[in-house]
């Protein structure tokens, strides 16, 4: 060993040290660290008996670093920092990826399925952030993107169709139970309408009632699919979603479906990625993936 290192203080007790010159508490410090108050103490004072060197000033309710102590917290915090920065640059990354979807996709389709994919590659880092916006690619660190609606999403971007957008109109039982099922030859409608943000009410009526629209006595509208659903499954009204969203709710009767029409839309959701991706392994696990429970609810 290198004479130079003999001389060195314990590691932990320059940690604790340092823990204690940030807080100025041992109280404090010792949450920090998760030990004992009376153990931080004894780490301080196991070190200044070893270098000879008072550190703190100690006060009836708090402590004061010496000037030397002071020069030597800096000196020791820096260290600690290079030390802490080896030691990650030894460890392998993490295979990181940053999946951009909806809210409603998100909470309706990936969060059921994600235990099955973390069970699976369990040395994948997946984030999910959930947002309407189209995700800025490099500028938001976003990998791939979950996103509704018809190709081109933007130049330098490739999409994928996932699956396309059907839509069906769901209902609580109890709800349909008070005022029977929607009749095709009524004037009106005894129900409340739970719109989302895509504004796909008047041509499902349309196809639903071909001889002329019902009046409806009120209508509510959200920004999002997934609040629409919730809504419906308060018994709040009829909501108008893909089934791919509810599945769990109709298979268990919490949701039914109120009118038999369905209606499919010209649009669909699709996987986004930019065409020039920053690592390819862990990303192409996770297209893969999601395509593949695509392809299952697909029928494929």
């Amino acid at each position: 060993m290198d004479e130079a290192l003999n001389d060195l203080p314990p590691l932990n007790a320059l940690r604790v040290f340092e823990t204690v010159s940030r807080h100025l508490n041992f109280r404090l410090a010792a949450e920090e660290l998760g030990v004992t108050q009376g153990a931080v103490a004894q780490q301080v004072r196991g070190l200044e008996a070893s270098l000879g060197i008072k550190l703190f000033e100690r006060h009836p309710r708090t402590l004061a670093l010496t000037e030397a102590g002071r020069e030597y917290a800096v000196s020791i915090r820096q260290a600690l920092i290079l030390i802490n920065e080896a030691t990650r640059t030894l460890r392998p990354a993490p295979q990181r990826v940053t999946l951009s979807v909806t809210p409603t996709f998100a909470a309706r389709w990936i969060l059921p399925r994600l235990p099955d994919f973390t069970a699976a590659h369990p040395d994948i880092d997946l984030r999910i952030m959930a947002s309407e916006r189209l995700a800025q690619f490099y500028q938001d660190g976003v990998d791939i993107a979950v996103r509704y609606g018809q190709p081109p999403f933007g130049a330098g971007l490739n999409a994928a169709l996932l699956f396309r957008y059907e839509l069906i109109a769901v209902a609580s039982p109890s709800l349909l139970a008070q005022h029977g099922a929607p009749q095709f030859a009524s004037d009106s409608l005894p129900y409340t309408l739970l719109h989302d943000g895509h504004n796909l009410w008047p041509p499902f009526l349309a196809q639903a009632f071909p001889d002329g629209m019902p009046a409806t006595p009120a209508n509510l509208r959200f920004n999002q699919t997934a609040l629409a659903i919730d809504a419906a499954l308060g018994g709040q009204g009829i909501a108008l979603t893909s089934p791919h969203f509810v599945k769990s709710e109709l298979a268990t009767g919490r949701l039914t479906q109120a009118f038999p029409a369905r209606l499919t839309v010209d649009a669909g959701w699709y996987l986004v990625s930019p065409r020039k991706p920053r690592q390819h392994a862990p990303l192409d696990a996770v297209r893969r993936w999601l395509q593949h429970e695509a392809d299952i609810q697909n029928g494929s």
